[in-house]
């Protein structure tokens, strides 16, 4: 293996062709994002189908990734679609227009903000279009919010709204976000990220939705997006309720000081590992790359420095779904990972799983795994799983060998390309040891041919097919394979 971190991608109109898809899987995609905040759902069907079919063409796991678009706040819809907002003027914010309550010389912006009266009180910041635009609140009444514009400029309809400081307290799915999830689930996909998660109570419902729409099907595993100051705050019991993390700078560096952020971002990264959490980090890694075919050197220190602290893997936005470059972007973003990973010993920091103590028999054996694969000098890590909780735990360990995942379950098998160092592997479901060591030796010949020799580890639960939790850990050495 080349690479251990992985590389997640949003799809759009720019990749969204089964050209530039099977291009980009060649060059290194590891996990398709698809933005529900864009797109219909006929589109993400489409893509569904295309990754899956590619994936199989190309023999590369590809993992799908749902991203919920949550409760975001946006402008409504202006007349011309734009409004210049200059500095000192007085605007009046509400979601239903009424002429007669707005005094003369007082600019009617539409809110389509949910309670706004309930969340601000005056002398709270009102920040548009990524923070871009920023409004002061004045004094509000029955039916308007008045707010005087502190920095203005071109304010476009539906763009983004943060309400820094506000408490705005509105449900972690909306109506829209309950039909995508229903139509995502019955699509397949292998992971949901759920976005403007506050508190665990978000996750909690989530989950009661993911139970009723799923019946007995299999719960996807669930990324909670960290995009709001209460979700720093709340980190503990956020960890407490997801799958992994997702650390979205974007909305972060709006409602927070962009100062506070980088220390937010190394935190949440080091919190993960300590938990055995899935972190993606995302926003603007490569954005240059939207429209020139290089980084700048600033973005390309800044995902280094993100495979420094550990995170599982790095996440393109507009560089794949808009961009001019998307192949190039996951070029670039698979050159940067390769060698920054080179240097993990002497700049990464080494905060894992291990760092800490669990009562647990699944992490005991995974970090006896990891501490044998450093003794033995092993070729590679090979884990037998179901639910494929085994492949993460061990990946969360931070071997440098890779990570071979056996499994007989097809959802498995798709989600894991996401976890640091994994490779997914389907095969039939093992009924003894020698049955399971005899797959690793096969699979191997295939994935990568061996002359013999070489030793691997192989974690796996005993008795053979209990579906428990690992609690096995030997070494085996690989026979003489290079005339199979």
């Amino acid at each position: 293996m080349d690479r251990f971190a992985k590389i997640v991608a949003t799809l759009g109109p720019a990749s969204s062709n089964e050209t530039t898809l099977r291009q980009m899987i060649q060059a290194g995609l590891d996990v398709a994002r698809l933005n529900f905040s864009h797109g219909t759902q006929e589109q993400h069907e489409e893509n569904i189908a295309l990754i899956r079919k590619l994936s199989s063409e190309l023999n590369k796991p590809v993992s799908i990734l749902a991203d919920l678009q949550g409760p975001k706040l946006r402008i409504g819809k202006l007349e011309n679609n734009e409004l210049e907002i200059v500095e000192g003027q007085t605007l009046a914010l509400s979601s239903s227009y009424n002429p007669k309550s707005i005094s003369e010389g007082v600019t009617f912006i539409p809110f389509d903000v949910p309670m706004l009266h309930e969340a601000v009180v005056p002398g709270n910041r009102i920040l548009m279009d990524d923070g871009n635009l920023e409004i002061e609140v004045t004094h509000l009444d029955g039916e308007n919010i008045y707010a005087k514009v502190i920095i203005g400029g071109i304010l476009r309809s539906h763009k983004g709204v943060n309400l820094p400081g506000s408490r705005l307290s509105i449900p972690i799915l909306t109506e829209k976000d309950l039909s995508d999830l229903e139509f995502s689930l019955k699509l397949g996909v292998d992971l949901i990220a759920v976005s403007f998660v506050k508190s665990a109570a978000d996750l909690i419902s989530v989950h009661e939705t993911l139970k009723k729409l799923c019946d007995f099907r299999r719960i996807p595993p669930v990324i909670a997006k960290l995009e709001r100051p209460e979700a720093v705050d709340n980190l503990n019991e956020i960890f407490e309720h997801c799958d992994g993390v997702m650390v979205a700078r974007g909305d972060l560096g709006v409602e927070l000081p962009p100062w506070q952020v980088p220390a937010i971002q190394k935190q949440i990264i080091r919190e993960a590992n300590q938990r055995g959490k899935i972190v993606i980090t995302a926003t603007q890694m490569l954005e240059s790359m939207i429209s020139h075919s290089r980084p700048t050197r600033a973005e390309a220190t800044d995902c280094a420095n993100a495979i420094y602290d550990g995170t599982d893997a790095l996440m393109l936005s507009g560089e794949t779904a808009i961009g001019q470059y998307p192949v190039k972007s996951i070029q670039m973003m698979n050159q940067i990972i390769v060698e920054a990973e080179k240097h993990l010993d002497r700049w990464g920091q080494s905060t894992s799983i291990r760092d800490i103590s669990f009562a647990d028999d699944a992490i005991t054996t995974s970090i006896a795994a990891r501490n044998m694969a450093d003794d033995q000098d092993v070729f590679a890590i090979c884990v037998f799983t179901f639910s494929g909780n085994s492949a993460r735990w061990v990946s969360k360990t931070k071997p440098t060998v890779p990570i071979y995942a056996f499994t007989p379950r097809m959802s498995t098998f798709n989600w894991l390309g996401i976890c640091r160092g994994v490779t997914p592997v389907l095969v039939k479901r093992s009924n003894s040891l020698e049955e399971m060591l005899e797959q690793i030796e096969n699979e191997l010949v295939s994935i990568e041919p061996k002359t013999g020799g070489e030793q691997v580890i192989m974690v796996g639960s005993f008795p053979v097919g209990a579906h428990a939790s690992p609690n096995l850990a030997l070494i085996h050495t690989i026979k003489s394979l290079k005339n199979a």
